[in-house]
């Protein structure tokens, strides 16, 4: 049979399989930071094997808060075993960012893994609601978040499961007043509260880890469990002046079939001791994503909704290929996945850690491209209403 004719001019934008970029629309409506639309045209460039090695993805957005703004975006592949990546972007009003993020040795085949970031951002959506796993909504203030900070991650690999790493971060954070004119600002609701205005913080953190994961970005198989424990100063190197933290991280993924993953995830994380802890750096639950030792999910509210000393988290999520198609060149899988978060912050080491959970049960939608790239629009639910986040990467 003669093979059908490639569609030519205008129609060949409107084919995956042929146009020359993705025009992907951007529609978020993240509970801090109001609804933003935007479009971002997306280059994807490919090996022989068809296996995406670059993206380039600029997007043109509007948010009613801050304006009109722009984002440049390379993600690079240049083997399984190394990745980088640089985003610049800012907004007419308050926001503005820059991030490079560098890893290699993510096989765990050689003796040493490495990683470093270099991140500056502007955020004037975050909220505090107060302290406690019962923070009321009606207590709901805005603030300004600048941070500035590098981050290195030194892994030594006992073997291709097991690793022992050093995680050290230099970081400034300068908490301003609010940017959103209908909410109050967090200086006139806490005032006194420790980590409002500028401070430093020094972080060095060690990980114990054991992974048996098939893959890093898309797992379908295996797990990895983290031990860790911290201490982060104020000034020097090695000392306990802001606070100390130790916790838990374990996620794990099983095969349900040929196009279906059961993934799981629980996250601890205690702070022992009396400490002067600025408020940013307590443990938080809240937001799409899994931050191994601070933040964690809880995708039916904004990021960090509750704050305090030591927190628990957990998710399950059932992720099933629903559709496959080709488009610029490569291979494209649709994923559904509905999930269940559960977390809860507490004061006390001796307190359970699920006896008051806040819950909520949601749906994703993802775009996968092996063997690197995850896109996602998850909608959740909880007590205060419905959420939605889009991003890259699984939120665990």
């Amino acid at each position: 049979a003669a093979r059908a004719a490639l569609p030519t001019g205008f129609a060949r934008w409107l084919d995956p399989a042929t146009a020359p970029f993705i025009p992907v629309p951007e529609i978020n409506v993240d509970p801090n930071s109001g609804t933003t639309l935007g479009l971002i045209p997306t280059w994807l460039v490919t090996d022989k094997k068809n296996q995406i090695r670059k993206i380039i993805a600029p997007d043109v957005i509007h948010n009613p808060n801050f304006g009109w703004g722009f984002h440049g975006r390379i993600f690079s592949y240049p083997s399984d075993n190394t990745q980088w990546s640089l985003v610049v972007g800012a907004k007419q009003r308050v926001e503005s960012e820059f991030d490079f993020e560098y890893e290699t040795g993510r096989l765990r085949d050689t003796r040493w893994s490495f990683s470093a970031s270099a991140v500056y951002n502007r955020s004037g959506t975050p909220r505090f609601y107060g302290i406690g796993n019962n923070s009321p909504i009606i207590n709901e203030t805005n603030y300004t978040d600048q941070q500035k900070y590098v981050q290195t991650n030194l892994g030594w690999n006992i073997n291709h499961t097991w690793q022992v790493s050093w995680t050290l971060r230099v970081r400034e954070v300068a908490i301003q007043p609010g940017s959103l004119a209908h909410i109050a600002s967090i200086q006139t609701r806490f005032r006194g509260l420790l980590g409002i205005g500028v401070n430093h913080e020094i972080l060095n953190r060690f990980q114990l880890t054991y992974d048996t994961r098939n893959d890093e970005t898309i797992p379908t198989r295996g797990g990895a469990y983290v031990l860790f424990g911290g201490i982060a100063a104020s000034r020097g190197i090695f000392n306990t002046s802001m606070y100390s933290v130790a916790g838990f991280d374990g996620r794990q993924f099983w095969p349900a079939g040929p196009n279906a993953t059961i993934a799981a995830h629980i996250a601890l994380r205690y702070m022992p001791g009396e400490q002067n802890v600025p408020f940013w750096s307590l443990s938080s639950i809240g937001g799409d994503s899994s931050v191994l030792g601070e933040e964690q999910p809880l995708r039916g509210y904004g990021s960090g909704r509750f704050y305090g000393r030591n927190s628990f988290s957990s998710s399950v999520e059932y992720r099933r290929r629903v559709l496959s198609l080709n488009a610029m060149g490569t291979h494209i899988d649709i994923e559904l996945a509905p999930f269940i978060d559960v977390g809860e912050v507490f004061a006390n080491s001796r307190t359970v850690p699920f006896a008051h959970l806040h819950h909520v049960v949601g749906l994703g939608f993802r775009g996968i491209a092996p063997p690197f790239v995850v896109g996602y629009v998850d909608v959740g639910y909880g007590s205060e209403g419905a959420a939605v986040f889009t991003g890259i990467n699984y939120p665990f």
